[in-house]
């Protein structure tokens, strides 16, 4: 009877698990463009849908660009072929049509964060409720653990954000986390990579349902902060992002392959 692993500890076994997915899990192979076309769809199956609400965008090649969706398209309408490049100003580069002018604010953010690839803003229902209470998003369940102590917290509503002073107050407000709440509003995440966008404002989404559900049956108790932070760095891994991505992808794919072209 094989007995290699049963003498190691929980750590050794977490190092050998992240070697065992950088090696065996693949992503996907879609660009940029369609990458950002596979996240519309994919956040307006998840709870994203606002009507016309909410932006996407991802660094473009050239520095100070970036690919968008058109104003007047919803989530479901997007394709890779009707993104626009803009430039930090807004104008279009690529493309028909105009970007969202909340846009402004993404353009703040990626000069405070060169770590940055993706921003996501939606107004997903569950968030957009949690956040007419004016309270922090508690993270208490495994599940969710992917964004413990990682979810900053914007608790004053600035107006609707196409100004300069909106774009400050989110990119400081965010500082160096992944995510924001932002109260009267909605979710912001920012992260390295398109895939990993999409994946925590899915997360974020379900996250934020979770404390309305367990806040209405009683008081939310905290989980151990080691033990979350473990949970955190346990899932938030690049290539358990482009695999989770390629899940969604493939089932909205199943529905409609038209945003590809």
């Amino acid at each position: 009877m094989s007995n290699k692993t049963f003498n190691l500890d929980k750590d050794q076994l977490i190092q050998q698990s992240f070697v065992q997915m950088d090696t065996h899990l693949q992503g996907t192979h879609y660009t940029q463009a369609q990458k950002l076309a596979l996240t519309c769809r994919v956040l307006f199956d998840n709870g994203h849908d606002s009507g016309l609400a909410g932006q996407i965008t991802v660094r473009g090649e050239k520095p100070g660009t970036y690919l968008t969706q058109r104003l007047g398209l919803g989530f479901d309408e997007i394709c890779a072929s009707n993104l626009l490049l803009v430039n930090e100003d807004l104008e279009v580069l690529q493309g028909d049509g105009m970007a969202n002018p909340a846009n402004r604010f993404h353009s703040w953010l990626y000069r405070a964060r060169p770590d940055v690839q993706c921003i996501i803003h939606t107004h997903a229902v569950h968030t957009a409720a949690l956040s007419m209470l004016e309270v922090p998003l508690e993270i208490s369940h495994m599940d969710n653990c992917v964004l413990y102590d990682d979810v900053a917290f914007l608790p004053k509503w600035p107006g609707i954000p196409v100004g300069n002073e909106e774009g400050e107050l989110i990119s400081e407000a965010i500082g160096n986390k992944h995510a924001l709440l932002l109260a009267h509003h909605g979710l912001l995440v920012a992260c390295s990579s398109i895939e990993e966008a999409c994946i925590l404002s899915i997360a974020f989404e379900r996250a934020a349902r979770m404390h309305l559900l367990a806040a209405a049956a009683g008081k939310i108790q905290p989980i151990d902060p080691d033990l979350g932070r473990e949970a955190h760095d346990w899932i938030l891994r690049g290539q358990r992002s482009a695999v989770v991505f390629a899940y969604y992808a493939r089932r909205s794919l199943r529905k409609d392959a038209g945003c590809l072209q």
